[in-house]
């Protein structure tokens, strides 16, 4: 059974007698406290230890991250900054875990470092020799990585293959070009990050630059509360393949919306059908103008025939976003939505995780939002 180290936020001090009473009534410590104080144990990730030092209790390393990363500090080193210096850091008690940290990664280091002057192993490579070694192994991986991506693509888009060749040789006469085979063989020009090859690269749109990045969705409540209620986090560019996913995962928290407000990105066909068979009615705008990119002084192109709709569940939308209440209701995304985003980077100052992988990057965009919504109940509750 593992063993916590005891801790009370209302252990009297010398001058004041509370450090409570530092804080205002009304500051968002108070609330991220309480709020974590509600997270059942069993939803901690624990090791277990039958022997050393007790560990600090989850709860309380949990309210450090949240009003942390609330208040715009996501850096280890900035944390451990806050907690000499922000009353509301020290108010979670933090102090002793960093130095904790400090200590078993010096220890770690100079042990590592002994080993290291202790070893005569004649058979041992050269320094130049196994960086080298190193690298090779990872270029190993990454060509490994492209490789079964190339093939797991391929096998994906096989049978829409096969449908179209069996149609192409079923015509009699002139049948024009015959469809291409899905390639198994990954491009030449296809790229992968060696730091983090979870990622990809991808940009916002042809008016902006290219990343290396990672695509966060964010489903947010348009009632008036602008909670966040669910996360995902995708490694690809694209909105649509993870649209249906991340607003069915809500139906084991939250349960499942009756209406879901979407921009053209999410308009796809099998994301909308998978949406209205579980009872979930999808509002996705259909169309949109080119972006022009900022600060382009060249003349304007030409006017250009818009796209004609063909597909019949994209008529349907068009149709019904026609209509005067679909329209009213559409209108609360962009309000709803956008504003949550701009907090996270402008007022919370989050634009860069700060961790590599996709399961990791997951983790982090979820205490973001906790992080939020501690910041925005907080915010309601005083109003």
């Amino acid at each position: 059974m593992s063993r916590f180290i005891s801790f009370d936020r209302s252990q009297p001090y010398l001058l004041p007698p509370d450090l409570k009473s530092w804080l205002p009534a009304d500051d968002m410590a108070h609330f991220v406290v309480a709020a974590v104080e509600r997270v059942p144990m069993s939803a901690f990730f624990m090791q277990v230890r039958t022997g050393g030092k007790a560990q600090y209790h989850p709860r309380l390393m949990l309210a450090l991250l949240i009003f942390s990363y609330a208040n715009g500090l996501f850096s280890s080193r900035r944390i451990e900054r806050a907690t000499y210096r922000d009353i509301g850091v020290r108010y979670d008690r933090i102090k002793a875990l960093r130095e904790k940290l400090a200590a078993d990664i010096a220890g770690l280091m100079e042990q590592a470092e002994r080993a290291d002057a202790t070893d005569n192993d004649p058979q041992a490579l050269p320094e130049e020799l196994a960086r080298r070694e190193t690298l090779k192994a990872k270029l190993d991986e990454a060509c490994a990585r492209l490789e079964a991506e190339a093939k797991e693509q391929a096998e994906v888009a096989r049978p829409a293959y096969e449908q179209k060749k069996a149609a192409y040789d079923a015509k009699t006469g002139r049948r024009g070009r015959a469809p291409k085979p899905p390639d198994d063989e990954p491009p030449p020009e296809r790229q992968v990050s060696l730091t983090d090859p979870d990622s990809r690269l991808m940009r916002r749109s042809d008016a902006h630059e290219v990343r290396q990045a990672y695509n966060a969705q964010a489903v947010v409540c348009a009632e008036g509360s602008q909670l966040i209620v669910t996360t995902g986090v995708v490694a690809t560019s694209a909105d649509a393949p993870s649209f249906a996913d991340t607003v069915l995962a809500m139906e084991k928290t939250t349960g499942l919306p009756a209406t879901v407000l979407a921009d053209t990105g999410y308009a796809s066909g099998k994301a909308v059908r998978r949406l209205r068979d579980r009872g979930v009615d999808p509002l996705v705008a259909i169309g949109r103008p080119c972006a022009r990119r900022p600060y382009d002084f060249r003349p304007p192109p030409g006017e250009k025939e818009p796209r004609r709709i063909t597909k019949p569940w994209r008529l349907a939308m068009k149709e019904k976003l026609e209509t005067t209440e679909a329209g009213e209701l559409y209108k609360l995304r962009k309000q709803t939505v956008e504003p949550v985003f701009g907090i996270i980077k402008s007022v919370m100052g989050f634009r860069r995780f700060h961790l590599r992988g996709l399961a990791k990057v997951t983790t982090e965009w979820i205490l973001i939002a906790h992080a939020y919504n501690c910041k925005r109940m907080a915010r309601l509750q005083a109003a």
